[in-house]
């Protein structure tokens, strides 16, 4: 440890690794007005814990680590590490990327020694360093080998081998394991919480982005859910069972409801309701809000499963995501958009075909693009407001910059297009109106 103050406020335990308070993070618009990406985050990390933190693409959980590693300043708040405001990157915090993020034309050892060689260290103890952390990731004999060489889990190891060579005392991980395939990703979350546990590595904390419920519940000793649009903490999860845990252990399977219906908490405050003087709409919904990155194929796909008798059209959030092999961001904007569409419900961790949804899992393929046209342009404002705009113009048809344009107004252009390209898409399927993708205008096939 090369900062006498760090080395001296870890060893004196004088208060928490980091600190966050009331964080705020927002982006300029076209306009001049801002998106706002985070708000109001309250974080504290103590020495000996790992930190999930868990919610949808879109939640500002990746912005968050790179506030926390200096990368990026915050519009509002303070960030504290070791007491001491960042205001760059600081020395004793690494990250480890989804992506492997190697050098491809250095070896093994030299992608892991590169991180040395910037803090300037003598030969010998940077390659002394560099070969004890590729053989504490299980990479020895592999010093001379080039990424090419490796498979993706061989690469993720030398990325995390990178990271724990400059000894850090926080070590950010953003989706780690989740360009990897099953196998790969299961072997090295347990080397990583087997070294970890035996206080072999050389951190003091860990904060871990994920969009895995079971990998959060795995690793984690507390998890953070985060709300999106703007990212806000909204409940936190605490897990304290001891390492190595047990998949099949009923305290794990508990804690992974838990998780879920705490995550779809607020879908269900949202979940539509019928009758004299109840809302028809969900709250909030209007032609600004990001729609989920949901295609057709797949929604119809989820309500044949919930319709089969296997499920009679009701299922436990947790139970159906693991016999689907489906992660959070996967299954969520699956079943938060047939909610919107009144198709299915939302509430306490499980999912429930309406009746409009199961008449849409029997009906043969016309009466299915009826059903979803009816629901799409009754609880989709954006699909509405596009047919109006259409059918207001004499020759039926817009750029689809007209409506590109008017959504930059309430998010980012990249959201922007997917939304509209996801509202494209279920317009097409419910033959509400079509797309030209060569000249990209939108129309009404047929304006009566």
């Amino acid at each position: 440890m090369h900062n006498p103050a760090i080395a001296h406020h870890i060893a004196q335990n004088t208060g928490p690794l980091l600190q966050m308070r009331d964080v705020r993070q927002s982006f300029p618009k076209p306009d001049g007005g801002e998106l706002l990406v985070l708000d109001g985050v309250q974080l504290t990390v103590q020495e000996g814990e790992i930190i999930g933190l868990l919610g949808r693409s879109g939640s500002g959980k990746s912005t968050l680590l790179r506030l926390i590693a200096g990368l990026s300043m915050p519009t509002a708040g303070e960030i504290t590490y070791l007491g001491t405001p960042v205001t760059g990157p600081a020395q004793g915090i690494a990250m480890v990327f989804q992506s492997f993020a190697l050098f491809p034309w250095m070896t093994v050892i030299e992608n892991v020694q590169i991180g040395l060689k910037a803090l300037g260290l003598p030969e010998e103890e940077i390659r002394s360093r560099a070969l004890g952390a590729i053989d504490m990731i299980g990479l020895d004999g592999f010093e001379s080998a080039y990424p090419r060489e490796l498979s993706g889990g061989m690469r993720q190891r030398v990325g995390f081998a990178r990271a724990l060579v400059v000894h850090p005392n926080i070590l950010l991980m953003d989706e780690p394991f989740s360009a990897l395939d099953v196998l790969t990703a299961e072997t090295l979350r347990t080397d990583f919480i087997d070294l970890w546990s035996e206080g072999q590595m050389p951190i003091k904390a860990v904060i871990l982005v994920t969009h895995n419920i079971e990998e959060a519940i795995f690793m984690c000793d507390r998890v953070l859910i985060f709300s999106s649009n703007p990212g806000r903490i909204t409940s936190e999860i605490r897990i304290d069972m001891p390492h190595p845990r047990d998949r099949l252990d009923p305290v794990f399977a508990e804690l992974v409801e838990r998780t879920y219906v705490a995550m779809t908490v607020q879908a269900g405050r949202q979940r539509p309701t019928t009758g004299a003087g109840r809302s028809d709409h969900l709250p909030g919904a209007g032609i600004g809000i990001m729609l989920p990155q949901a295609e057709i194929n797949d929604l119809a796909g989820l309500i044949e499963v919930l319709d089969s008798p296997l499920y009679d059209g009701r299922a436990d959030l947790p139970i159906l995501a693991h016999s689907l092999r489906m992660a959070v961001d996967d299954l969520f904007p699956l079943a938060e958009t047939l909610q919107m569409l009144r198709l299915a419900d939302i509430e306490g961790g499980d999912i429930q075909l309406t009746p409009a949804g199961r008449e849409f899992a029997q009906a043969g393929v016309d009466d299915r693009k009826r059903i979803f046209h009816r629901h799409l342009l009754a609880y989709c404002p954006l699909a509405a407001h596009i047919c109006r705009v259409l059918d207001q113009r004499s020759m039926h048809k817009a750029p689809i910059t007209r409506f590109l344009n008017e959504l930059e107004d309430h998010m980012s252009p990249e959201a922007a297009r997917q939304t509209l390209h996801v509202v494209i898409g279920w317009g097409r399927y419910a033959e509400a109106f079509a797309y030209n993708g060569h000249d990209q205008y939108l129309s009404l096939e047929n304006p009566s």
